[in-house]
């Protein structure tokens, strides 16, 4: 019997990655890639990345699969209807028809299997309750710290789209008492002040010599003072973000995932005090957990707008 599988697609601000997943939500290993994207890149090299590894994932379609439709999570704002992307942190994309691109190279192999295009919170947030940590729950935000923060919502067992796809940017929250970098037009949106990018940048203005994430994580990890101060700057922003969120929604439980939301077990503690400060009961009831999906989130929630499709409006 042949084994249903989707084409899984993320675009995000540093690399595009694609993936089989089956129907159960695990990856078919040999079919996974990546290949770089970034603020210097050109259209033209972005599609070249983009096209590489939907051809990679394609290729590792063996006799025994079948595959049923392909999904694209990508970093917003999107135009869902569409199919228009435009990643805040790439800015070669500007209303760039993603879904068709995506479309042309997957019928080279596959001629008629639709392809639909989601915001990549929307994704990460589908496989949290599909096979992560937001199982059995039905008032749910999943949520990515990394080069942008961005979130999506499932509420009341459904996930909230909005009319253009874009429900769920927490990235673009304000948040109170903390500045940032004024590359959004905000210097106090959650992202301009918490993403993993911004956080560095404000550590290095405080003299911090390191470059990356991976710098900040292992400063903190050696007891740096200055690594110390932008976690707990940062953790206090996401936490006022997410009692921001839990006050509008009600919701149960928020599952953070994306490589700068792995700098430190402290990132989740901070999170967890901050919101505790919160005057509602109800807010301070939410629970604040790392993802259950070990990196593999995007790739699984892009597979789960074709097999959980169900879920989407």
């Amino acid at each position: 019997m042949n084994k249903v599988v989707a084409l899984a697609v993320d675009f995000g601000g540093t690399k595009v990655e694609a993936a089989l997943v089956d129907s159960d939500g695990a990856l078919i290993a040999a079919s996974r890639s990546r290949q770089p994207t970034g603020r210097a890149a050109t259209s033209e090299q972005l599609e070249t990345s983009v096209g590489a590894v939907v051809r990679q994932a394609l290729a590792a379609l063996g006799r025994d699969h079948s595959l049923i439709g392909a999904g694209v999570g990508c970093a917003g704002p999107i135009e869902r209807a569409r199919g228009l992307v435009s990643p805040l942190n790439v800015p070669a994309w500007r209303g760039y028809p993603l879904r068709d691109f995506v479309a042309s190279v997957v019928h080279e192999a596959a001629p008629g299997v639709p392809v639909s295009l989601e915001m990549d919170g929307v994704a990460i947030t589908l496989a949290e309750h599909w096979v992560g940590a937001g199982q059995g729950i039905d008032n749910l935000m999943g949520m990515v710290i990394s080069t942008g923060i961005g979130a999506g919502l499932i509420v009341g067992g459904r996930v909230v789209t909005g009319p253009t796809g874009n429900a769920g940017h927490i990235g673009h929250v304000e948040v109170a008492g903390v500045t940032g970098e004024d590359t959004f037009g905000s210097v106090s949106s959650l992202e301009a002040v918490a993403s993993g990018p911004h956080t560095v940048a404000w550590a290095r203005a405080q003299g911090f010599t390191g470059a990356t994430g991976e710098d900040l994580a292992a400063a903190y990890a050696a007891g740096d003072e200055i690594a110390r101060r932008a976690i707990v700057r940062t953790g206090t922003a996401v936490g006022q973000a997410i009692a921001s969120a839990t006050a509008l929604l009600d919701l149960e439980l928020v599952a953070i995932g994306g490589g700068f939301s792995q700098s430190t077990p402290d990132l989740f503690d901070v999170i967890r005090q901050s919101v505790a400060q919160h005057h509602f009961a109800f807010v301070r009831k939410v629970r604040i957990v790392p993802s259950g999906l070990s990196g593999a989130g995007p790739l699984v929630g892009a597979g789960a707008l074709v097999h959980r499709a169900e879920l989407v409006p």
